[in-house]
């Protein structure tokens, strides 16, 4: 009796089954044919500057333009060779300083930041002694006047030395892959005026740390400053600092990023700019003089935007 019910029971099920299989059969049947673009979702394209012809002609050692957008490689001169980079070292401590501190954090300037200028000929923020000062004005004090005082002061708010944030820099440098560069300190000053080989970078690597940084809305904001002032208050003194990038007063559509300059490195530019809605980034390392790399990156970027995109 009940193996007769269990038959019964299995009978009913395959019954039911062959039913709904036979449903969704004539169900499907009568269906549309699904395309390829129905059934891939459609490739988003970036414009792309498809190059022609050489490069302007630069008197910097290196010279080196990305299209932003895609990464690609416009312009190549020396741009993976390890060179000193002067103060766009100031690149990864602004960064640094964005993405770990508390930028309401006030930060206490102390003999050391003084004595980096005034020791070693450093470009200097005019810090005081025992000012307080958000980490966020500061680091307009780093990139706008690219003072090696705001640096040393940085690397002490947030690090107690400056030789414990150098080891912050250098992990940071390998997440980003940044593997042909290291740092030794955080400003790019040489304390010596000679040479340093184990604080070095390439104009490849800086093009990634920038445009790395350049997704961050503060930093954008910092390097697109022509001008700085902070107000006077009971724990600093009042500052006014300009920009020493002149690209953003004459070139439009500049938007960054830093000078840099020592006797080893010579004169030293990470440039950026937008134009029609297209993102280049460029590097000029070891220029013959100030002006030179400020006409460089001019060439340089008219030469970029006059590529046809494609």
């Amino acid at each position: 009796m009940i193996r007769r019910s269990l038959l019964a029971i299995t009978l009913i099920t395959l019954a039911l089954c062959i039913a709904i299989v036979t449903s969704l059969l004539a169900f499907t049947s009568h269906r549309e044919p699904v395309s390829a673009s129905q059934r891939q979702a459609p490739a988003i394209t970036i414009p792309e500057l498809t190059q022609h012809g050489p490069p302007p002609t630069t008197s910097a050692f290196t010279a080196y333009l990305v299209d932003a957008d895609t990464s690609r490689v416009l312009a190549d001169s020396n741009g993976e060779k390890p060179l000193p980079m002067a103060s766009t070292t100031k690149i990864m401590t602004a960064l640094i300083a964005i993405q770990t501190g508390n930028l309401d954090q006030l930060v206490t300037i102390k003999q050391d930041a003084y004595d980096e200028v005034h020791l070693y000929d450093g470009s200097s923020a005019n810090l005081v002694v025992g000012d307080r000062l958000p980490l966020r004005d500061l680091i307009y004090g780093l990139m706008l006047p690219s003072g090696d005082d705001a640096a040393i002061a940085i690397a002490d708010g947030l690090a107690q030395t400056p030789a414990n944030f150098v080891q912050r820099m250098n992990l940071f440098a390998l997440r980003l892959h940044l593997f042909q560069t290291h740092y030794t300190n955080p400003d790019g000053l040489l304390s010596d005026n000679t040479t340093n080989p184990a604080h070095y970078t390439t104009a490849a690597d800086l093009v990634r740390l920038t445009n790395y940084a350049m997704t961050l809305p503060l930093f954008r904001q910092v390097v697109q400053t022509q001008r700085y002032i902070v107000a006077p208050t009971s724990q600093a003194h009042a500052y006014t600092w300009d920009n020493t990038n002149t690209l953003l007063q004459t070139y439009p559509g500049a938007t960054g990023t830093k000078t840099g300059y020592t006797q080893e490195a010579g004169y030293c530019l990470v440039f950026s700019a937008t134009h029609a809605n297209h993102h280049l980034i460029g590097v000029l390392l070891n220029d013959v003089d100030s002006d030179h790399r400020f006409h460089d990156a001019v060439a340089l970027l008219n030469w970029g935007f006059g590529i046809p995109i494609s």
